[in-house]
């Protein structure tokens, strides 16, 4: 359990000062973030904010996870470097995407074919990887099953478990990148979702159907070693959260939420517990949602709106909410999400006990 911690510490530590350092590196190449015009006018005096920080989230994250492995003199599991894999994978298109942005300086960055490409090639190679390298128990990475807070007995053939894996990954990111519009909104939901990923993987370890068979163990691979993942990702996102909360210093811009909305799809991928992530980020589904509604009613009645503006954050910016009461009441949508996904996880390992 110490490597858990040691991620996390040192996730937290290399964030902290890492963003800094980026901080000032990026106001000195000029690298700010461009502002949609039809934002409020509070949002436009954040043109010029530094941007691309999710770089450092990715680097304090996989520093956290060596640093943890150099202390034990242990080797990193397939499971945990193929979520560290889509991680930095789906990093690299986040950050063509504000590349380009600065480049061209303006609020559209690679086109959104262009963007949808990048996140299925990578993936694709996360989900045709995840279903091979077998252990000693013939446990792959990533099951056929679908799962909810374990495998169902609903299993895939290959073709359709590659189509649901990349259903998950892009809508994840995606949804994390729709909620990443206010000062430290989704770096702080994106930190209670890793803190749970974080328990799951410990409780698995302990409840492992390797090391303690019974009807309630865990057929998961590798399941302290995406808890160690998963720690290094909070340390990242507190690290960075001291820098990104209201006023902003540096934005996480489609580098970072790109990048933590794959960790997390591959998080519940490789745990075994795809469906209960809609209910551990429940704040992203509810942000994506309002998207498609806002889309759907404004194609079915010729133009009207649902709400002021999606995503649903900026309709509450439009009623007048100054943006730390937002981000602070989503925080608290985003906890109670986390604490009904564990309660539900726990509270289905005691009905089968």
């Amino acid at each position: 359990m110490a490597a858990v911690l040691t991620a996390a510490v040192v996730g937290l530590v290399v964030s902290i000062l890492g963003t800094r350092a980026a901080i000032w590196a990026l106001v000195r190449r000029g690298y700010g973030q461009p502002i949609r015009d039809e934002l409020s006018t509070s949002h436009q005096t954040k043109r010029g904010t530094p941007t691309m920080g999710g770089m450092v989230i990715i680097l304090a994250a996989l520093a956290g996870y060596a640093v943890a492995h150099l202390t034990r003199a242990s080797e990193p599991s397939v499971s945990a470097l193929l979520v560290l894999g889509l991680m930095v994978g789906l990093g690299l298109v986040g950050f063509l995407d504000d590349y380009i942005k600065i480049f061209k300086q303006r609020s559209l960055g690679l086109r959104s074919r262009a963007k949808m490409t990048g996140q299925v090639v990578v993936a694709l190679g996360f989900a045709l990887l995840a279903i091979r390298f077998e252990d000693d128990q013939s446990l792959t990475p990533a099951s056929q099953a679908v799962s909810f807070l374990r495998d169902t007995p609903i299993v895939l053939p290959v073709v359709l478990f590659v189509v649901w894996a990349l259903l998950i990954i892009s809508g994840t990111s995606n949804a994390v990148n729709l909620t990443d519009g206010l000062d430290g909104l989704a770096t702080g939901a994106s930190a209670m979702v890793f803190g749970a990923y974080t328990l799951i993987g410990i409780w698995q370890f302990n409840q492992n159907c390797q090391t303690a068979p019974g009807p309630a163990c865990y057929e998961v691979r590798d399941p302290l070693d995406l808890a160690v993942v998963a720690a290094a990702l909070v340390g990242a996102c507190i690290g960075f959260l001291w820098w990104n909360a209201h006023p902003a210093r540096i934005i996480m811009g489609d580098t970072g939420a790109l990048a933590l909305g794959g960790a997390m799809a591959g998080l519940a991928i490789t745990t075994r517990t795809e469906l209960l992530l809609i209910i551990l980020g429940g704040l992203f589904a509810i942000v994506t949602l309002s998207v498609v509604l806002q889309v759907g009613y404004f194609k079915l009645t010729g133009g009207r709106r649902l709400f002021r503006m999606t995503p649903l954050h900026h309709h509450f910016e439009l009623k007048g909410w100054s943006e730390v009461t937002i981000v602070i009441r989503f925080w608290i949508i985003a906890g109670s999400c986390v604490a009904m996904g564990l309660g539900i996880f726990y509270a289905q390992w005691v009905a089968v006990t």
